[in-house]
């Protein structure tokens, strides 16, 4: 990492467990749950929740709501190392940036999305890879678009929601527009969104996205945290 340095100062105990504090509260309402585990449905996101202080018996839980040979993705500060048997299919480090200082503007171009917009929505993301967005992902808050010749050609919008803060994500522009500002400008405007409601936005990005990361930046967020994302794959009983 080249262009934030950590602030350790940030008291905002809600944004160490994110997953977990939205489910737990606005969104209590996508969540499934097995003994101390939380997730969203699959067809929101596909993120995975531990409580901020769980027991030995969290592996089983996951296990549990996951299910055999099945993938969980999980984040932790702190790093996280599966019990044996568990396979570790992925691994990265990834920061927490916070927009106390976001020069928050709406954008006159900008549209809301709908549900009517999801197919295009998925088109985008599977041509931009912005990370997870899945068929109902949309509901999780607003998401912003700007069309071209009627084309749906950036997009961003909210997602994680842990107590007065809001996640910037799915932010997107097709290879053939980045270099105009859109990213920007639709950050910039989520971002209103946001401030109108009384909130703060918050973004998350793998480490090694230092453009994007020096992007944000240069729009007033700054590091809280790094973290790890780990992806583990549930253990299959042997059958004796």
């Amino acid at each position: 990492m080249t262009t934030a340095l950590d602030h350790p100062g940030l008291d905002h105990p809600e944004l160490d467990h994110p997953v977990w504090t939205s489910l737990t509260g606005v969104h209590a309402r996508f969540a499934e749950r097995h003994g101390q585990v939380l997730r969203y449905r699959a067809d929101v996101a596909p993120f995975l929740a531990l409580p901020p202080e769980p027991d030995e018996r969290v592996w089983d839980d996951i296990a549990g709501l996951v299910g055999p040979g099945l993938l969980a993705g999980l984040s932790s500060p702190a790093g996280i190392d599966p019990p044996a048997g568990w396979e570790v299919e992925f691994r990265g480090a990834g920061v927490q940036l916070v927009g106390e200082g976001v020069r928050a503007a709406e954008d006159p171009e900008a549209v809301r999305l709908t549900a009517a917009d999801v197919p295009e929505m998925l088109e985008l993301v599977e041509r931009a890879k912005p990370g997870p967005f899945r068929e109902r992902t949309i509901e999780l808050g607003t998401y912003l678009g700007i069309r071209r010749a009627g084309r749906l050609v950036a997009m961003a919008g909210e997602r994680m929601h842990p107590p007065g803060w809001t996640e910037i994500s799915a932010v997107c522009t097709d290879a053939e527009h980045r270099g105009q500002g859109l990213a920007t400008r639709l950050v910039l405007a989520v971002a209103a969104g946001i401030r109108a409601r009384g909130e703060t936005p918050m973004m998350h990005a793998t480490e090694d996205n230092t453009n994007a990361i020096r992007l944000y930046e240069s729009l007033g967020f700054r590091l809280r945290r790094r973290s790890e994302f780990v992806a583990v794959r549930v253990p299959v009983a042997e059958v004796a």
